[in-house]
């Protein structure tokens, strides 16, 4: 049939089965020219196809998409190009070619080969499957999870459209299945690598790797089939709390061998060491007692780190770095860069470290404390500490004072110094003792004022009725204050009511009388009921036993009796109670 002919043919009439043919037809390597990849010339290309003679009989029609690459047509007329001819149809006298089976096919026979004789092969990975990834080695082929590197990788979409070498280790040219691995080919060029860096794996000597892992207590660096590690005491002279802080997964760096290990293959390596030790001669350039200066790298709770040159330096303990000995917070104080002056307190080469002091070069306010504040001077301070065993008082930068709970008041019951104080109040006070060795300061405010208990005795009276408010209660009975730093007790059998805190609040006011007073011992004895006797019921009040006889004469003499009515009373009393 001629070409022409072929050409006015309708090609609806071709069925989607004559383009398709199965994979086992495909790769069955028939003998014969059909089924098989034969070359064929370009006659002619209109708008959808693309004319092939491939001198067999007849001519071929091929899909002009076949030939597009990159949205432009790549063949011409009078090209050579290869198909593959499925069949020749004699009746329609044309035959039936497919150049992207022929692509197909060849591809096919290049991997069987480069199986066969163990080679490697390239390709792109295009997606995810499940179990691992599809790759494009010009036909499609199956890389496992377990087969892509040497180690589990979190995301395998991170090699997706990159291109790699793959060793095939499962061909089935019937069933179309292509087993890839990218690890078999790392192992091997690792075997070579660990080959060639254990020639050169001895101690001293310097070689370069790749940082392959990062933890908290060093680096692990890749050296060429083998792994070291870099500890982060090797990395550097100076102080780093990361060595994040210095490398970067993947940095290539220079390192020591320092040990090794050929039964184990453990390599220790070391980096600082490929640099001068700036400690030696350290004592000569930092001898004790040299004032220095240096900027804060490193600020922890227990002092800061400041560096004095690279790779130098020394710590200034909390202790050293003011005479307060509950100075400021330090980490809020000092930030990282700033610049300090420090004395050198102490140089120890053996674990490469120098003490700093800064409160050394400061004067120390204790010296001349007495002659400042001597024994029994009065001072102004500012509440900035408050325990419950007392109150700690500044008295200017560097001297604390403490008040302890027994000098805050003269009176007994005032023992929470919470109550009483807030921080910051500024407070007068007298000073009771120095203790300059240790740095201890002994206040009382109470002394700054009388004991008002000394002359009590001249203010109040027994049988004197007062007002007075409630400071406390306790199981024995009530305290109540009737003035300030003076109370006293009413016992529970003087009391008008129970003696719990809700028939008597603190602060609640009551009028009392006064019992009984022992100033020496700073104790007053208090009567609720005697203070609050009715009008008109003395007998009931002589008989009660609350009186004494001071009270007695008070109360009969606001009722007018005469001395005789009086003295009669007094007998008729005495004899009633003969009787009883």
């Amino acid at each position: 049939m001629s070409s022409t002919n072929i050409m006015d043919m309708d090609l609806s009439e071709l069925t989607e089965a004559d383009f398709n043919l199965s994979m086992e037809e495909l790769v069955s390597g028939h003998t014969t020219q059909e089924q098989s990849v034969v070359n064929g010339t370009v006659l002619r290309i209109d708008e959808e196809r693309v004319l092939i003679d491939i001198n067999y009989k007849a001519e071929g029609f091929v899909d002009i998409g076949e030939f597009m690459v990159d949205g432009e047509l790549a063949v011409a007329v009078g090209d050579s190009v290869e198909v593959f001819l499925e069949r020749v149809d004699q009746e329609a006298g044309h035959a039936v070619i497919s150049k992207s089976k022929a692509v197909q096919v060849k591809a096919w026979e290049e991997i069987e080969q480069k199986f066969e004789n163990g080679e490697t092969i390239l390709g792109t990975i295009t997606h995810r499957v499940k179990g691992g990834l599809s790759v494009d080695i010009g036909v499609k082929a199956f890389l496992p999870g377990s087969q892509v590197s040497l180690r589990p990788m979190k995301s395998l979409e991170q090699l997706l459209e990159r291109q790699f070498e793959f060793r095939i280790i499962k061909f089935n040219k019937k069933r179309g299945n292509i087993v890839l691995s990218r690890r078999a080919l790392l192992e091997e060029k690792r075997r070579v690598e660990r080959a060639q860096t254990l020639e050169n794996l001895e101690v001293g000597n310097i070689m370069r790797g790749k940082v392959k892992n990062i933890t908290e207590y060093g680096v692990f660096i890749d050296l060429g089939g083998i792994d070291g590690l870099l500890h982060i005491t090797d990395m550097t002279w100076a102080r780093i709390n990361h060595p994040e802080e210095m490398v970067q997964k993947d940095d290539e760096i220079d390192v020591k061998i320092l040990k090794f290990d050929a039964e184990s293959q453990r390599v220790s390596l070391g980096h600082k060491q490929l640099f001068p030790n700036p400690w030696e001669g350290v004592e000569t350039k930092y001898p004790v007692g040299c004032v220095v200066k240096g900027k804060v790298v490193n600020i922890e709770k227990y002092g800061i780190f400041v560096e004095l040159e690279k790779g130098i330096e020394g710590l200034i303990h909390v202790t050293e770095l003011s005479w307060q000995k509950r100075g400021p917070d330090h980490q809020q104080q000092y930030n990282l860069g700033d610049e300090v002056e420090a004395l050198v307190k102490n140089v120890d080469l053996n674990d490469n470290r120098i003490s700093l002091s800064i409160k050394s070069i400061t004067s120390n306010p204790w010296e001349d404390i007495e002659v400042r504040y001597p024994v029994g001077s009065v001072i102004n301070g500012k509440v900035r500490g408050i325990k419950e065993y007392g109150v700690f008082l500044e008295i200017e930068e560097g001297i604390d004072g403490l008040v302890h709970v027994s000098d805050l008041s003269w009176s007994k019951r005032d023992k929470n110094p919470n109550s009483l104080y807030n921080l910051g109040d500024e407070v007068t006070a007298k000073v009771k003792e120095i203790d300059v060795e240790n740095e201890r300061l002994s206040l009382s405010i109470k002394d700054v004022s009388e004991d008002p208990w000394i002359s009590v005795q001249i203010r109040y009276f027994i049988g004197q009725i007062v007002e007075g408010r409630v400071a406390s209660t306790t199981e024995f009975g009530v305290f109540v204050e009737i003035e300030d730093g003076v109370d006293g007790l009413i016992h529970e059998s003087e009391l008008l009511k129970d003696k719990n805190a809700d028939n008597y609040p603190q602060g609640s006011t009551l009028k009392v009388e006064i019992l009984r007073i022992e100033a020496f011992d700073h104790r007053i004895s208090l009567s609720e009921k005697s203070a609050n006797v009715e009008e008109g019921s003395v007998n009931d009040y002589i008989v009660s036993g609350t009186s004494t006889s001071a009270q007695l004469e008070e109360v009969l003499g606001d009722m007018n009796f005469d001395e005789e009515e009086s003295s009669s009373e007094d007998s008729s009393s005495e004899d009633s109670s003969s009787e009883g």
